[in-house]
């Protein structure tokens, strides 16, 4: 008689605590985390390990890179960045963990080299002190004592168990893994907080908010003129952008927070005498307003990084007529609060421009994400080398001796804006009914003036548009054309500005290194 076989027992794998090891690391990393960003409450935000390791990436990013970043996200790219940051970091807590659980000492090594780059990275930053580190440190060794005291309490691994034929319950949790995964997540909530209140502190109502909102901004020895009637195309964007929808482009991670009462310009380098001006002479000066068009030079042909507002502030021609430039000097390099530079060309701060020390946005003090207390507004020029925010200083000085934040990084050193013009009207992928179509947009050609727009029907003849009211010779100006009898099927609008000079190019470029080139397109189906 044959002895039937009998199949050995299934077993169920080991229980691995690396997982929950894992889930250690994460909880020590936001304790890491959140004390550091309590630390930078009082050492300045800036010191934030999140906000320092930020901005030392921003600083080392290149040209390319950058440019790749405000195509793909626009203005969110800091909230990419810091997302993306997050989830690396967690990811490397996760391994911290685990790699601690294994070996304790490769563990904390791991968190002390993360710590040491977050310290290292505050040191770095400009708008710092001899405290910059702490944040990062004291961060450190919270988290390190978390990941050792969760560590501890980590409930062994339940040995092989054979498995009973059938449907089996859930086995109960092992001894102590509820209470860990409670002190796991209460260590992950007491960092999460800690960073939120943190963030909150460092950018919210201090010194620099409370100044804002108490401010009343003096009356303009020279008011801008009204806009004439007219100035507006139906269906265009508003010919004056809204401050909430005015772009925003630069490399302040966290915006900084500069109270005017301690605010200082600093006017120095090929001058004659060094100059130092206080919040208070600047309100008491004879400031101007004007309407003048801002442009990034990362903006794509038909792009929408560009924007119109009336500017109040101080001519900086009038506080470099007090520092006498000397003959040789032939570029103004302007340095923000958080180290950024530009190299704007000395002539275009000197010439008959409205080119300001701006302390008002649309009647009000400027938004802080805009620059309050002083920013600088240069019309003509990309605000890569002019349109410095939270403008601390101005050496005076020549291109072949400094280079600035961008030009450092492959961008050119002058920067004037290009004559440009988009399609608004209709939208691209649109349907329209057969017959008279109505196209319209916006032209800019800052500081030389718009003089003509011309639309384009597939490969035929340019034809010209109606101009809206002129706004002045630094601000945009809006065009409107009717496509008459428009015929069924896909076609291609496109259009061109005129300056003084004449059409702007149709030639394609990229935006770097000087900005974008070329002719914007709309495909349109008519039905």
């Amino acid at each position: 008689m044959t002895t039937p076989t009998v199949a050995a027992p299934r077993t169920r794998r080991p229980r691995t605590p690396d997982l929950l090891a894992g889930l250690a690391g994460l909880a020590a990393g936001a304790v890491t985390v959140g004390v550091g960003a309590l630390v930078a409450i009082v050492t300045g935000p800036s010191t934030d390990p999140l906000v320092a390791v930020g901005a030392a990436f921003v600083d080392a990013t290149p040209g390319w890179l950058k440019d790749a970043a405000v195509a793909a996200f626009g203005t969110a790219d800091k909230l990419v960045l810091g997302v993306g940051e997050a989830l690396v970091l967690a990811a490397l807590a996760a391994v911290a963990g685990v790699a601690a659980r294994r070996r304790w000492s490769v563990g904390a090594v791991l968190v002390v080299l993360l710590g040491g780059v977050a310290a290292f990275a505050a040191s770095l930053r400009p708008d710092t002190g001899a405290l910059a580190p702490a944040p990062a440190v004291v961060g450190t060794v919270a988290g390190l004592w978390t990941l050792r005291e969760l560590l501890r309490r980590l409930p062994p691994a339940a040995p092989p168990t054979a498995a009973a034929p059938g449907p089996v319950a859930d086995a109960p949790a092992p001894p102590g893994r509820r209470t860990f995964l409670r002190l796991t997540a209460l260590a992950a909530a007491v960092g999460v907080v800690g960073a939120v209140v943190g963030r909150v502190a460092a950018t919210g109502a201090r010194g620099a908010q409370a100044a804002r909102a108490a401010l009343r901004l003096p009356s303009p020895a020279r008011p801008a003129p009204s806009p004439p009637s007219g100035v507006q195309v139906s269906g265009v964007g508003p010919w004056a952008t809204p401050p909430a929808d005015f772009y925003r482009i630069d490399t302040a991670l966290v915006v900084p927070q500069v109270d005017p009462a301690t605010w200082r310009l600093r006017v120095h380098g090929l001058v004659e005498r060094e100059v130092e001006l206080t919040w208070d002479e600047l309100l008491a000066s004879d400031l101007v307003e004007a309407w003048v068009t801002l442009a990034c030079v990362s903006n794509p042909v038909g792009g929408g990084l560009v924007g119109n507002q009336r500017w109040l502030g101080l001519p900086v021609r009038d506080v470099l007529a007090r520092a006498v430039p000397t003959a040789d000097a032939d570029m103004v390099l302007s340095r923000s609060a958080d180290g950024f530079t530009a190299s704007t060309p000395l002539e275009a701060l000197t010439d008959d421009r409205d080119a300001l020390l701006a302390v008002g946005m649309d009647g009000a003090p400027l938004p802080p994400e805009h620059g309050f207390p002083v920013r600088m507004v240069v019309p003509g020029l990309y605000g890569y080398v002019s349109a410095t925010k939270w403008v601390t200083e101005l050496e005076v000085t020549r291109f072949d001796r400094v280079s600035a934040y961008w030009t450092q990084r492959g961008w050119s050193e002058r920067g004037p804006v290009k004559t440009q013009s988009r399609i608004e009207v209709p939208r691209t992928g649109a349907t329209v009914a057969a017959g008279d179509v109505v196209v319209a947009g916006t032209a800019w050609a800052q500081h030389r003036g718009v003089e003509r727009v011309q639309v384009r029907v597939d490969d035929g003849a340019w034809q010209d548009a109606d101009l809206a009211a002129d706004g002045g010779v630094d601000s945009w100006r809006q065009w409107r054309w009717t496509w008459p009898d428009a015929a069924p099927g896909d076609h291609v609008l496109a259009v061109r500005a005129w300056d003084p000079d004449g059409p702007q190019t149709g030639v394609p470029a990229d935006v770097v290194p000087d900005g974008a080139a070329g002719y914007d397109t709309l495909d349109v189906t008519v039905t």
